[in-house]
């Protein structure tokens, strides 16, 4: 028998690349054909480029050390608000919500890299913006989730006072201790590079998980608990406050493109993804339930202050890596996108000279200053805070991933009976998204009109 040979087409580098680039433009066909953009343009390139023979280099990142960075600037002192938040709700819906929420957050981190997989040049909304939208979309969403981050770390300062207080009864004055957590905060941001902050992230992981295991200790040693019920009938201001403790305990998502950036194999990301939402949906039910179920409906957000006063002070010590490492990490993902946006498409990414560090040391210094006017500023800041959370963090986590996979999956949306249920899934995660940021307006708004306390740069104990 004489062999038979077949042909076998071979795949020429230069049609894969002109069939990329193809695709590529396709994604931006609403544009008019004037205003197509130049897809050689900096802004449509790998912010990093190549690294081979770079003096920084950012694309070195491990899934596990990725997942734990995910962890670190999600996971937080927020964790011990959430007994508050059973008790808002009863024990059984509020389990129901926390389960469900947790899972459709994985599944909309998932969205997450997969819309960057399809784009690989977006490093952060922003570019993920100019993808649905053009220009006004980059500019939108990139201040929006610069913003957003700015809040957050104003937040930690804040927390960091609040703990510092506890701890110290008040020894000194409030402002002191803001302007310590600033500095602090400021000098853990000073590495360029996420691979070098992810040994933070462990420090954190460490601090929070310790801290919480203290506070279930004690509350379940003292066993003062009564008032605990399955399910509370309350309003919808009570009940959509403590929805949205929930909810925002799962508002990471505004990080993950800067993050997935810098992996050294992005199919890597969802690992990362598995691992962040495996360690938070099991530490908030158990910490939620634990605590709840040991201090009752009399239980104080956080939790920490159901643990007695001394034990009060022993956990906030232990908590403080966490308050002041998830901070950071929200910092450095800011910081990033001000970098990038400054240096994308120049070999200043990579370099190491003094302008790079200079210029990297000015962005970070402006942006914690920034972060502690804002905090010592605005009187009634946690109210603010969850307004802006609601504003931005439900299209981060919820809205937006459900219009990223509508966007990704156009054309197709009932080409199977598969198709068709995540079509539908897709569309009610964008109502929720909607639903969580109206009705979280509306709860925001109305704490901010009624909390008649508070002043700017004041000495007094922060709450």
């Amino acid at each position: 028998m004489n062999p038979q040979v077949a042909d076998i087409p071979i795949a020429h580098p230069d049609l894969e690349s002109a069939q990329k680039k193809e695709k590529h433009e396709d994604d931006f066909s609403s544009y008019a054909p004037d205003e197509k953009p130049d897809f050689t343009a900096p802004q449509y390139q790998d912010p990093f480029g190549n690294e081979e023979d770079a003096e920084v280099k950012y694309k070195i990142l491990k899934w596990w050390q990725c997942g734990l960075l995910m962890v670190a600037e999600t996971v937080s002192l927020g964790v011990l608000s959430l007994p508050g938040a059973v008790a808002g709700l009863g024990l059984v819906p509020s389990i129901i919500i926390l389960v469900g929420l947790g899972l459709l957050a994985t599944y909309t981190g998932i969205i997450i890299g997969q819309f960057r997989q399809r784009h690989p040049h977006i490093h952060n909304m922003g570019d993920a913006g100019e993808v649905l939208l053009g220009p006004w979309g980059r500019e939108i969403f990139g201040t929006a989730q610069v913003i957003f981050l700015i809040f957050i770390m104003a937040s930690h300062i804040l927390t960091f006072v609040v703990a510092m207080n506890a701890i110290t009864k008040h020894v000194t004055c409030s402002i002191v201790w803001g302007v310590v957590g600033m500095v602090i905060s400021f000098i853990l941001s000073l590495p360029r590079t996420l691979e070098k902050m992810s040994w933070l992230s462990i420090v954190s992981f460490v601090s929070i998980l310790s801290a919480v295991i203290t506070t279930m200790v004690t509350v379940g040693v003292m066993d003062a608990g009564h008032g605990v019920v399955a399910i509370l009938h309350t309003n919808l201001l009570n009940g959509f406050s403590a929805v949205c403790n929930i909810v925002f305990a799962f508002c990471g998502h505004a990080a993950f493109f800067g993050l997935a950036a810098e992996l050294k194999d992005p199919r890597d990301y969802p690992k990362a993804i598995c691992l962040l939402q495996g360690i938070d949906i099991s530490l908030y039910l158990v910490a939620a339930v634990v605590i709840y179920r040991y201090t009752g409906h009399d239980v104080t957000s956080p939790a920490l202050g159901s643990a007695g006063p001394v034990v009060k002070r022993v956990a906030f010590g232990i908590a403080l890596p966490t308050i002041i490492i998830a901070g950071v990490i929200n910092g450095h993902v800011a910081f990033k996108f001000v970098y990038v946006r400054l240096f994308r498409g120049t070999d200043r990414m990579n370099k190491n000279d003094w302008v790079a560090r200079g210029s990297w040391i000015a962005i970070a210094a402006s942006l914690w200053i920034i972060a502690w006017v804002i905090a010592e500023a605005i009187p009634v800041f946690n109210n603010l805070l969850s307004l802006i959370t609601a504003l931005f963090a439900s299209w981060f986590t919820f809205g937006l991933p459900g219009i990223f996979w509508l966007h990704m999956n156009w054309g197709v949306y009932f080409s199977s009976p598969r198709k068709i249920c995540l079509t539908i899934l897709n569309i009610l995660t964008i109502g929720i998204g909607c639903c969580l940021c109206g009705l979280g307006l509306y709860v925001s708004g109305k704490a901010i009109h009624d909390d008649k306390n508070g002043s700017s740069f004041s000495c007094a104990t922060a709450s």
